[in-house]
């Protein structure tokens, strides 16, 4: 179970993230920036940044869950967004997979992923329980 660190002195998290987390004893777990495909490589939910989102994220679940963990066992993610508009939705999003105590988060704009139909790329950092 993380240990999140969000003090008063800090801007509290306004979305699914905490500004620090810490994590127990474990193997480590980097996972590639995920986007919205299927397995055939196929973009899933064109022009639908919430779609996008819970795709991605159930790629990191199938990835997490292969590694023998879980979204509880994320510690970090890094989130890429084209648009800053789509920022609620994305939390509301992320709420469906992550619960409290939420991991640390970075979030970025960027004006472009590889292909431009993609809206959303993140990336995760994990801590795999030991058995």
């Amino acid at each position: 179970m993380l240990e999140v660190f969000n003090p008063p002195n800090l801007m509290q998290p306004f979305g699914a993230f905490s500004n620090a987390a810490l994590a127990p004893a474990g193997r480590l777990l980097f996972i590639s920036g995920q986007v919205a495909t299927d397995p055939e490589g196929r973009i899933v939910g064109e022009n639908d940044i919430a779609a996008q989102t819970r795709q991605a994220l159930s790629n990191i679940d199938t990835l997490l869950r292969k590694a023998g963990a879980g979204f509880e066992d994320v510690v970090s993610v890094t989130v890429f967004l084209k648009d800053m508009q789509h920022l609620d939705a994305v939390h509301e999003v992320r709420r469906e997979f992550f619960k409290p105590p939420y991991p640390a988060s970075t979030l970025v704009q960027i004006v472009s992923l590889v292909d431009p139909r993609m809206l959303i790329e993140i990336n995760a950092v994990a801590v795999v329980p030991v058995t």
